[in-house]
C-alpha cells in the first residue's frame, strides 16, 4: 500500500513504490517535481527563496533555496538508482500572493523564485515538461511516484493534473 510523504518548507525528499510525495502551502515559494520513468523514482523539493548566495550565513539550510536544493533533490535521487538522462522536472508555484510593497526584500519573490528555479534546472540540463507558476493564488502540490504526474489543488480554483 503506498504511502503519502509530505514536505515542508525548505524541505525535500524523494519517493518510490507509489508512494506520493506532498507539499501544501505554496505561495510565492516553488515546487520543484523530478522524476526518472524508468525506475519511478520521484522527487519533490520546495523552496522558499531564489539563492542562498544573498546570505552570508554559513549554516544556512540549503534546501531553502532553488540553487542549492535542486541539486541536492537530484544527488538523492540518483543515489537511489535514478538515471540523469531520463530526470524530467515539473514545477508550481511562485505565486504573487500579496500587492507589492515598494522597495522590500520580498517584492516580486514569487517570480524571483520561479527564474531561479528555471535557471538552476537549465544548468543542471533538466527539461521542464510541465509548469503551474506565477498568479495570485495558493497551491498544494502532489507528486505520484507510480507515473510521476503533479497534481495541483487550490482551495479557490479547483484541482488538474499534469
Amino acid at each position: 500500500m503506498s504511502k503519502t510523504i509530505v514536505i515542508g518548507i525548505s524541505d525535500l525528499n524523494i519517493a518510490t513504490n507509489g508512494d506520493v510525495l506532498v507539499t501544501y502551502a505554496l505561495g510565492s515559494c516553488v515546487g520543484i517535481c523530478l522524476y526518472d520513468p524508468v525506475s519511478k523514482i520521484a522527487g519533490l523539493s520546495h523552496i522558499m527563496l531564489p539563492t542562498i548566495k544573498d546570505f552570508k550565513d554559513p549554516n544556512a539550510q540549503k534546501e531553502k533555496y532553488a540553487d542549492t536544493a535542486i541539486e541536492i533533490l537530484l544527488n538523492k535521487m540518483l543515489a537511489a538508482g535514478a538515471l540523469r538522462i531520463r530526470i524530467r522536472a515539473k514545477i508550481a508555484g511562485g505565486a504573487q500572493m500579496f500587492a507589492p510593497v515598494n522597495n522590500t526584500s520580498l517584492a516580486g519573490i514569487g517570480e524571483r523564485n520561479i527564474i531561479a528555479v528555471k535557471n538552476e534546472l537549465a544548468r543542471l540540463k533538466i527539461p521542464i515538461t510541465a509548469e503551474d507558476t506565477g498568479k495570485n493564488y495558493g497551491r498544494t502540490l502532489f507528486l505520484d511516484s507510480n507515473d510521476g504526474s503533479m497534481k495541483i489543488k487550490s482551495v479557490n480554483k479547483g484541482e488538474w493534473v499534469y
